[in-house]
């Protein structure tokens, strides 16, 4: 951190702010320009705020000079972290595809999405058991009988299963069936509580962006999860709120390859969510792939038109299978594989 001090400061004022760093555990070095006096903050900074020195008698501004996330920046890490799923790696070369249906309506859906899931090439399957809805009215998912719905279904194509964790309380229902991926929603993505809960385990967690965060905002919730011990973290972005009405969110590609200089964790992409319609998700699936993404999370339903939830953006099953095969050819042209 550094504390820029005003042009008429004084020695007590200056004495106060290196008293206020040395009771903090650090050390002072005191710059004396022409115009400006400006004190570096040595040590460990992430326990100081700016507000602790902006209210102090002559001080001009106070700023961070180094990042407050710290075990998911590329700079703690230089490697690229892959993220083990039960023998399936997310983050290397190979690229994953998780799709599935999104939320769990019957035993017999479930079947036929893990059969189509599996016949497309895809790896992992997603499901929601319980639904975060914008309406109070509308489905709410099937809570822990969509779990064992989940679990059976899937585990006749031995597919690893992600679904999304809301309530730091349901985390016992997610452990005793043994969920594979955690994922952690927008709406929840600065629900402090939820990542800390989330920090204590030994499972990977799918960290959706938040509707209007920043990256910075997005990373240093991660950070909270990675401070409780659980490394094992995937971005996910999913389109961020704008101005624009046409589609339901705007699909920050951009994102991508800022991820990949800041952290080492594995970033995917929610295409189905960017757009809102089935008939983008190819178009944006192929932007994401191209642009580095290590995955993409995709709604595919057997029959769409009838699905309880999010009809408009699920893919046909026969749309998934187009879609690998296209997401295949981009990837062995950025020299990557699906």
């Amino acid at each position: 951190m550094i504390i820029v001090m005003g042009r008429e400061v004084t020695d007590e004022q200056l004495g106060t702010v290196v008293n206020k760093l040395e009771a903090a555990g650090l050390t002072a070095n005191i710059s004396r320009g022409i115009e400006r006096t400006v004190i570096g903050a040595i040590g460990d900074e992430r326990k100081l705020t700016p507000e602790m020195f902006t209210p102090l008698p002559g001080v001009e501004s106070a700023m961070h000079i180094a990042k407050q996330y710290k075990i998911v920046s590329r700079e703690s890490h230089r490697e690229n972290t892959i993220v083990d799923i039960g023998g399936i790696p997310v983050g290397g070369k190979q690229i994953q595809i998780i799709a599935g249906p999104c939320s769990v309506e019957t035993q017999e859906q479930m079947d036929l999405s893990a059969k189509f899931v599996h016949e497309a090439g895809c790896r992992l399957m997603r499901g929601g058991a319980f639904k975060p809805r914008t309406s109070p009215y509308t489905f709410q998912g099937k809570g822990k009988e969509g779990l064992d719905i989940f679990r059976n279904a899937a585990a006749k194509y031995k597919l690893p299963i992600v679904t999304e964790l809301m309530d730091a309380r349901q985390l016992d229902t997610f452990l005793e069936y043994d969920v594979d991926v955690i994922q952690i929603g927008t709406r929840n993505m600065q629900n402090f509580d939820l990542l800390k809960e989330v920090g204590k385990i030994n499972k990977p967690v799918i960290l959706k962006r938040g509707m209007s965060a920043t990256i910075s905002e997005w990373l240093m919730a991660a950070e909270y999860i990675a401070a409780g011990g659980n490394h094992n973290i995937i971005f996910c972005e999913r389109g961020i709120r704008t101005f624009e009405t046409y589609y339901r969110n705007v699909l920050d590609v951009t994102a991508i390859p800022v991820l990949k200089k800041e952290t080492h964790l594995p970033v995917i992409v929610d295409p189905s969510h960017a757009g809102g319609k089935a008939w983008m998700v190819p178009a944006l699936s192929q932007a994401a792939i191209a642009a580095g993404a290590d995955g993409l999370l995709v709604e595919m339903h057997p029959t769409p038109c009838e699905a309880w939830c999010d009809a408009d953006q699920a893919l046909t099953p026969d749309e998934l299978k187009a879609l690998m095969g296209t997401l295949g050819g981009i990837a062995n042209a950025i020299g990557r594989s699906l």
